[in-house]
């Protein structure tokens, strides 16, 4: 099965089936809708499990597919529009996407020469209630978690979820057995959380949203006890590092934990005067022990940068500063990464963030040299973040520009940027 967005009825490329125009319905009244018909639909979702999104993939193709076989061809509309079919390749590389679903990609004629039918609408459908109440959030760690701050700071009014492990958390969501999540991302010490980015592309989720929390690390004990008497102190070991001159002079035993809020409750539970934790002030209070000192890292300026997801993308605007995160990959070749940043700096586009991670399922690619046997490359994926909202054209035209390069392409979210701090 084969639609192009441009010129289709909304309910031609999903409704074949259904013939009940009642099971069809999208977010926006008017989302970029042109007098032909044809729409920038961020998302459009059917009944009986069968859902188009567009907006979470990019390639060089734009079509509504079930899988294809390889001997399709390419084929030119009557628009001098080139439409490939995706190949079994394109379907390796998004293995977690379920049987049942198909994927509406995005049509974009041959660089130089395409066009837009307008921007995005700027209607944001996160949620129906602005302060966050009956939202059920879930996180990584237990009550009192600096993951757990960063929910109650995104939503005052929400129903905290825990969760043992980082999968556990995007399986919640997908699930249904939560609305959010909220997940670190990045440290302004540590650095990245390079499982999370792992699992933002194994996963179908969508980034809604970003929050920013100050850490402070505290010491804590029982209540009665003195730093001094400490002879041990657990703690996630990113925390036990960031307070290491602390520590150092305390002259203590480090002793590591899976989160800094479980340090906390060990502690508590275990009764033993000489042992005390790392963790938040919140902690503290849900566990009985006492702060024995605060802001203990070496670095004062410690902050967590945590990823709100979702089940369904928003649909972004351009009201206020606006993120993009993507993740994309590139054939082998000099220059080629250059090539790729530059369609953003063309464009007077800032990226705030860069990171790499190995490919998980080709990790690596044999290339012949004659005469000097193989040498081995690393398989890439690149994680960007720019700072433009998808509502705005040159956000549009970068990423058309962008998938010319890319052999790989997903919109992973557009968000507004967290400036409180």
């Amino acid at each position: 099965m084969m639609a192009s967005i441009k010129g289709v009825p909304i309910c031609k490329a999903c409704c074949a089936t259904n013939n009940n125009h009642r099971h069809c319905y999208y977010y926006s009244k008017q989302v970029g809708l042109s007098e032909s018909g044809s729409r920038n639909l961020l998302n459009l979702r059917v009944q009986n499990k069968w859902e188009c999104r567009l907006g979470g993939v990019l390639t060089k193709t734009q079509t509504a597919t079930t899988p294809v076989e390889e001997n399709d061809k390419p084929s030119v509309d009557g628009n001098g529009e080139t439409q490939i079919t995706e190949t079994r390749r394109f379907h390796r590389d998004l293995q977690s996407l379920p049987s049942e679903d198909f994927t509406l990609v995005v049509v974009f004629p041959l660089w130089p020469t395409f066009h837009l039918v307008g921007p995005l609408s700027a209607i944001d459908l996160s949620s129906s209630l602005s302060d966050g109440s009956k939202v059920r959030v879930a996180y990584q760690g237990l009550p009192g978690a600096y993951s757990e701050a960063a929910a109650l700071r995104a939503y005052p009014e929400c129903e905290t979820v825990p969760c043992d492990e980082f999968e556990a958390v995007f399986k919640a969501v997908e699930l249904w057995l939560v609305d959010k999540a909220v997940l670190p991302i990045e440290n302004s010490v540590g650095g990245s959380i390079h499982r999370n980015y792992d699992l933002l592309l194994f996963h179908r989720l969508h980034i809604v949203g970003e929050v920013q929390v100050v850490v402070n690390h505290c010491l804590l004990g029982l209540p009665g006890v003195r730093k001094e008497e400490l002879k041990r102190v657990l703690s996630h070991p990113q925390a036990l590092d960031q307070c290491e001159m602390t520590l150092n002079k305390l002259g203590v035993t480090k002793v590591s934990t899976n989160d800094s809020a479980g340090a906390a409750q060990i502690t508590a539970a275990e009764r033993v005067r000489d042992t005390g934790a790392i963790a938040s002030v919140r902690a503290a209070e849900i566990y009985g022990l006492d702060v024995l000192a605060e802001r203990i890292q070496d670095d004062t300026d410690n902050i967590t940068r945590f990823l709100i997801l979702a089940r369904e993308p928003i649909i972004p605007g351009s009201d206020r500063p606006h993120k993009t995160s993507i993740v994309f990959s590139l054939e082998e070749g000099p220059g080629v990464l250059f090539k790729a940043l530059a369609v953003f700096a063309l464009r007077n586009i800032n990226l705030s963030k860069i990171e790499s991670r190995p490919q998980r399922y080709r990790p690596l690619r044999i290339v012949d040299d004659s005469n000097k046997g193989s040498a081995k490359y690393f398989d890439y994926l690149f994680y960007v973040d720019f700072e433009a909202s998808m509502a705005e054209p040159r956000a549009q035209y970068a990423l058309a520009h962008l998938q010319e390069i890319a052999k790989f392409l997903r919109v992973l979210g557009c968000y507004p940027i967290d400036t409180t701090l």
